[in-house]
């Protein structure tokens, strides 16, 4: 059995509310309770946060602290959490491309375009955009 596999089966049961309660929980960076967890994801009842709570608990993904709940595994490949919010790690990406590609054509711009120069500038336009369409599908994933 391959890592992705194990990665498959875990990620599976994670769907509609209880992918939602997960998400709500590691975007909060802080111990939740049911109630909150109810009330942010606008639940019918807090036995329906209690229940999907329990499927996260059961799948070892949260814990539970005095506070309330808190992500135990992070599921949320190239993210980076900072308080609140979770920042894509092709973030860096993005902006070491976009410095590079606004360098060369201001700072590093040839009288005379040649065809190194040419090459330079459409391999850093591809790479931004190559990270800028990586970066919007991960921000998806875990807004």
């Amino acid at each position: 059995m391959s890592a992705d596999s194990g990665a498959k089966s875990r990620d599976e049961p994670l769907s509609g509310t209880t992918y939602r309660v997960y998400k709500f929980i590691f975007k909060a960076a802080k111990p939740v309770g049911v109630y909150d967890i109810q009330r942010g994801l606008d639940l019918s009842s807090p036995s329906v946060a209690q229940y999907h709570t329990k499927k996260l608990l059961q799948m070892g993904l949260i814990r539970e602290e005095p506070e309330g709940y808190v992500v135990d595994k992070n599921l949320f490949e190239n993210v980076v959490r900072i308080r609140r919010m979770a920042i894509p790690v092709q973030v860096a990406y993005v902006g070491f491309f976009a410095i590079l590609l606004g360098a060369l054509l201001t700072l590093l711009r040839p009288q005379i375009i040649t065809s190194t120069y040419f090459v330079a500038l459409v391999s850093s336009l591809v790479a931004l955009l190559i990270f800028v369409q990586q970066t919007i599908h991960t921000l998806r994933r875990v807004s």
